[in-house]
């Protein structure tokens, strides 16, 4: 199939299968911006750049009383040591906690880049501060795991001279160039573009690239770009469609779009990608709450991609590995009601999530149902067989007026293999 410089021919492509059968990446921001790892609560981290340029801002207020007068934010390349910075053990606890997929943000707004690029010289991670090759590193580290490699990269640089002279020629000669680049010497699986908002796909050059992406890059047939390409193609235009705590732009939300592809959700754990000090357990979603989302998503058709803010040193916050153990545990027991399914049903049942693969249905419950269930969205068959992925009980199934309903024994909750939701496999549903 060769692929047409025009949003038809571009928006025909399909999105590679692996995507929809992954469900759940971590995302990863990661930068200067980790050095002084502040804003004010409920704001992004990683914008601290933008934020200090506000004189009445409370990350201006932070920064003028912690940090030397007339400290820039390109001061930070010094901090930004990665000391303490181990790709192997971060893809060991990528590959632990369920992950397929990773994004790991190659340069945010600030324009520093994590990998060497021609066209960002001396503002990458290689040419100043920890002099390391972070992209190639967690790459490497990867594939010795069955996670795949994918990259984040911003379409605008707030400051870059280019951009603020002119946009599209920032784009035809900094921004598409720099982003083959990319493709070429990292060969990603996924490319998350963000930052187009403030001008049309045209300005970017965005189909001009994309037909380039897919026609000639070395990951033609397998990368999966996002939909953020122009002011005008959110939820509309690219690749997989993208929601950010559950907007996609504008106060419009996935269920308000004609969704003919998978879509994805990011969210930190927190309320800020970028890693904010001043975020207490109060700001943090509970493993609970994290498997309840990944189930909710994957039940409409969507994938989580859940974010991780590391430190300036390399290392993930403590809470943010046990975060995602906990979501290894669950899914260690539970996968098969996740990867590699599909959409059963558009109609919710409060409190069950339902999810397909094959002639199996699954129902995932986000309490334990002693006594009785009845799947509302489940008619009922003499030929269904239930079986509870967490325990070997056996699941009787009745009729309750024509919909199945299931019925349990008592079972010892410290005999589960695993807790917080529950995972039932249906056989023989018609």
């Amino acid at each position: 199939m060769h692929y047409e410089n025009n949003w038809e021919s571009l928006n025909s492509r399909p999105v590679p299968d692996w995507f929809a059968d992954a469900k759940f990446g971590i995302f990863i921001h990661w930068g200067l911006y980790s050095v002084p790892a502040y804003t004010e609560k409920g704001q992004y981290a990683e914008w601290y750049m933008q934020q200090i340029r506000d004189k009445n801002s409370e990350a201006r207020k932070f920064h003028d009383r912690v940090y030397a007068p007339g400290t820039q934010y390109e001061d930070f390349v010094s901090g930004f040591k990665a000391e303490l910075f181990d790709a192997d053990e971060w893809a060991q606890l990528f590959e632990k906690s369920g992950a397929k997929y990773i994004n790991l943000v190659s340069k945010h707004h600030d324009g520093f880049c994590l990998f060497k690029s021609d066209y960002a010289w001396n503002w990458n991670s290689v040419d100043v501060g920890p002099h390391r090759d972070f992209c190639r590193e967690l790459k490497t580290a990867l594939e010795k795991t069955d996670v795949k490699f994918g990259v984040y990269h911003s379409v605008y640089e707030w400051f870059h001279p280019l951009f603020l002279k002119d946009p599209e020629e920032y784009a035809v000669k900094h921004f598409i160039p720099m982003l083959k680049e990319l493709i070429t010497k990292y060969e990603p699986w996924t490319l998350f573009t963000d930052g187009e908002w403030d001008y049309p796909s045209s300005v970017w050059h965005s189909t001009e690239f994309l037909q380039w992406l897919y026609n000639e890059s070395p990951v033609k047939d397998t990368i999966v770009p996002n939909d953020r390409w122009g002011k005008e193609t959110r939820g509309r235009l690219g690749g997989n469609f993208t929601t950010e705590y559950g907007y996609i732009d504008n106060g419009r939300r996935i269920e308000d779009v004609e969704l003919d592809r998978p879509f994805e959700e990011c969210r930190g754990i927190g309320a800020s990608f970028g890693l904010n000090r001043i975020e207490d357990v109060d700001e943090y979603l509970s493993s609970k709450e994290l498997l309840e989302t990944l189930c909710s998503l994957v039940s409409k058709g969507g994938n989580f991609l859940l974010n991780i803010g590391p430190a300036a040193d390399g290392t993930i916050p403590v809470i943010m590995q046990e975060r995602l153990l906990d979501m290894g545990k669950w899914l260690k027991v539970n996968g098969d009601a996740i990867y590699g399914t599909r959409i059963y049903t558009k109609e919710p049942q409060e409190g069950t999530y339902y999810t397909k693969k094959g002639d199996k249905v699954y129902a995932i419950t986000n309490a334990y149902p002693f006594g009785s269930l009845t799947l509302d969205k489940v008619n009922y068959s003499a030929d269904i067989k239930a079986r509870l992925l967490a325990h070997d009980a056996p699941i009787a199934v009745e009729n309750d007026n024509g919909k199945a309903k299931l019925v349990f024994p008592p079972i010892n909750p410290d005999e589960m293999k695993c807790g917080w939701l529950y995972a039932f496999e249906l056989d023989g549903v018609k």
